[in-house]
């Protein structure tokens, strides 16, 4: 067991000299510990420059989106892949088909999943290298305590991140060592203890980050905030909903941190056009002087990169007609402007979906700024060539230039003009922390305490209505029939359907379905858009043969003669036909499975538990 200690400890200390070049030439890594390398204030910032670095760029901790900081790893596809996890999102493009399968409670990789749910404690090791030197450094006070903050900030992130993926795990907040065989052969630490070191963790961080933007794009109190609302909000929902009691300090946590960050000067970014002032919190390429923007990942050519638009459009995947109904209907009732569900909008006749531009004439105008409308010129023009009128229609099946698996193709984060750079060369800056995310966070946890009043959804829900033009929630909604029987009061329904909409292809989608038990939802058949049988017929989901000149259908039917590669799988539901996303898959509904009594957490790896039995591992996963 000491060799393979050993053999640990030397790739966690080979990995900090990765930091960069000036902190590999000055500190060997055998004396990190020591008292040659922790003198200055620019020895701890370039220390956890390191911790950053480790953080963001390797894609092993995917809290920090795992973009790397030079080219783009094609097992990182941007926030889309990790949609798919959840009940918003289809794919079956080959990097991505991992996600399918955790969506579809399919997955069996007994050494865990390096693509969402990684057991690696290097970070954490760094981090703790940092807390047990940092007060030898000499310098400015509010510098060092500066440091200190970024280096709690991470650190409970960092548990946050290993909680919700793994329950209870061990807590070790000091650099181990051979001597420590004790911690490194012990139990794992129950959920709750962790969770309340999380919490001291970054409420220690947000007293000692500065309130004031510093350095070049670092953490700040105001992302501590953030994070402490994200945290609290988890752990508080997680515990109601699983039964495992003690929300309400964690509740209470959020609604205090949500509470001082709105009175810091934060604001939902808001030119006055509801057609496009949402998309362009994802489409700018600078997002430093943004006010809703509280922390984001900074790119710039020749030191970091991406390629996320890339991914936008040339992935066979797309939006869940689930996902797509829960965007409100606005339409004229009575006199009055109203936002209603669809059912409601249906019988109002004021929704159908039995065209493609039916379906997304009189929305939340955020429907169409996430999914691309069906002859949406402005939105067509952002893809390359609209001469050709590639996007006129949903691309389905083997028609050409990226078709999509639902029919709804997602544009969230697409510039073209970024996407013409290049494969690995796109470099628009990615909101990490939202302003917006902190009020649905405190319009949640008022709910769950039972405090949610007209004045809290007016300085939240309805701020953001406000940007795209909708009508303002109240406190008795009427309950969306789709949620009737899920035990919920209709209030708290239509802020979850608002964080949904607002916050998608964010990284959220997955645990907010593993926090409030609703685990079960990724057993649906996954539909994409209706397609009666007359589309198979349908010029619209063509082309004109260059020779001929007739017109030649490019999608068909699974099941027919006719039907050959990539064909379409539909079934029909209430008297309608839609797309079957999964259809003929290993992901198709027959095969979909949820066990609450295992699926909500994931398992420990098998070489972990080898290397140390004692930490035996989650319900359900014993090998």
């Amino acid at each position: 067991m000491k060799s393979l200690y050993k053999y640990m400890l030397i790739g966690a200390a080979l990995s900090l000299t990765a930091c960069n070049d000036s902190f590999l030439d000055r500190t060997p890594t055998n004396n990190l510990t020591g008292d040659v390398f922790w003198r200055t204030t620019s020895d701890l910032e370039s220390y956890c420059n390191g911790i950053y670095n480790q953080a963001a760029s390797n894609g092993t901790y995917r809290f920090m989106i795992g973009f790397h900081s030079d080219a783009y790893s094609v097992k990182v596809t941007g926030p889309y892949s990790m949609e798919a996890m959840s009940d918003n999102f289809a794919t079956m493009d080959a990097s991505q088909t991992w996600a399918a399968a955790v969506a579809a409670g399919i997955e069996n990789q007994p050494n865990g999943n390096p693509n969402y749910a990684s057991w690696d404690w290097q970070l954490l090791r760094r981090i703790n290298i940092f807390l047990e030197n940092y007060q030898k450094a000499q310098g400015s006070e509010s510098e060092i305590q500066a440091y200190l903050g970024e280096a709690l900030f991470f650190r409970a992130w960092f548990y946050f991140y290993m909680v919700q993926n793994y329950g209870d795990v061990p807590l070790i907040t000091k650099s181990l060592t051979e001597q420590d065989m004790d911690i490194l052969m012990g139990e794992r630490t129950p959920r709750k203890e962790v969770m309340k070191q999380v919490l001291k963790d970054i409420s220690d961080a947000c007293t000692y980050l500065p309130a004031e933007k510093w350095g070049d794009n670092r953490l700040t109190k105001g992302a501590a905030l953030a994070l402490k609302s994200r945290i609290g909000l988890y752990e508080g929902t997680y515990r109601k909903y699983h039964n495992l009691g003690d929300e309400t300090e964690f509740l209470d946590a959020c609604i205090a941190a949500s509470e001082e960050l709105m009175g810091m000067g934060y604001e939902i970014y808001n030119t006055g056009n509801p057609e496009s002032d949402y998309t362009q919190l994802f489409t700018t390429d600078d997002l430093s002087n943004n006010k809703e923007v509280i922390f984001y990942r900074k790119y710039e050519a020749g030191l970091k990169r991406h390629r996320i638009c890339g991914y936008t459009v040339n992935l066979r995947n797309g939006g869940t007609k689930d996902f797509v109904d829960d965007f409100l209907c606005v339409y004229e009732k009575n006199g009055q402007k109203v936002a209603n569900p669809v059912a409601i909008a249906a019988q109002d006749n004021a929704y159908s979906d039995e065209t493609p531009e039916e379906e997304f004439t009189n929305r939340d105008p955020r429907l169409s700024q996430t999914f691309l409308a069906p002859g949406n010129n402005a939105a067509k023009a952002l893809f390359k060539d609209a001469n050709l009128g590639k996007f006129t229609y949903p691309r389905l099946g083997n028609m050409t230039n990226w078709p999509t698996l639902t029919g709804y193709h997602p544009i969230k984060y697409y510039i073209r003009e970024q996407d013409k750079k290049g494969f690995d060369a796109e470099t628009h800056d990615y909101p990490l922390f939202r302003y917006a995310e902190v009020l649905l966070n405190y319009a949640e946890a008022k709910a769950e305490q039972g405090e949610c009043t007209q004045e809290v959804l007016n300085k939240t829900i309805n701020v953001l209505r406000d940007r795209v033009n909708m009508p303002h929630l109240t406190e008795n909604p009427e309950m969306d029939p789709k949620y009737a029987g899920y035990g919920l009061s209709s209030l708290l329904i239509e802020i979850r359907r608002e964080r949904r909409v607002e916050l998608s292809f964010e990284y959220l989608r997955y645990q907010d379905l593993m926090r409030w038990a609703w685990g079960d939802k990724l057993k649906d058949r996954v539909l994409g858009m209706r397609l009666e049988d007359s589309a198979f017929s349908d010029p619209r989901y063509g082309h004109e043969d260059e020779e001929t000149g007739e017109t030649k259908i490019d999608i068909t039917k699974a099941g027919t003669p006719e039907a050959g590669k990539n064909p379409i799988y539909v079934v029909t539901v209430n008297g309608k036909q839609y797309i079957d996303a999964y259809g003929g898959t290993n992901y198709a509904a027959e095969k979909r499975s949820f066990n609450p009594e295992k699926d909500y957490l994931r398992p420990i790896p098998a070489s972990a538990t080898a290397a140390n039995p004692n930490l035996g591992n989650n319900p359900g996963w014993n090998q």
